[in-house]
């Protein structure tokens, strides 16, 4: 399962709407991929569609899915936003990762 804190998800709301996804039907896609500086790195989309071998989750009201393989790399994560001095985005706190990157955009098992 992925959790959302409560400003990601105020930001994942604003940022489908502004994009033309319906927030109570479509979903944010998490991923992960080959590449960054650990290794590994974080994907992250809106999508109207869920795949056969999707899982699908909801948490806090935010409708998500994450293909079979990225989601052993991410049970337990939580998603959260940080709009601080040190940058803006989307962050995931993630319990699997041994190791991250300084910006936080990828991570090594």
């Amino acid at each position: 399962m992925i959790k959302v804190s409560e400003t990601a998800k105020k930001k994942v709301i604003e940022l489908m709407t502004d994009d033309g996804y319906n927030p109570t039907t479509d979903y944010v896609r998490v991923g992960v991929k080959s590449g960054g500086c650990s290794g590994l790195s974080y994907d992250l989309k809106f999508d109207k569609e869920n795949q056969e071998d999707d899982k699908v989750f909801e948490d806090n009201g935010v409708k998500i899915i994450v293909d079979k393989k990225s989601f052993l790399y991410l049970i337990g994560t939580t998603l959260e936003y940080s709009g601080g001095l040190n940058g803006t985005g989307f962050v995931f706190n993630n319990p699997n990762a041994n190791r991250t990157c300084g910006c936080g955009e990828s991570f090594s098992l």
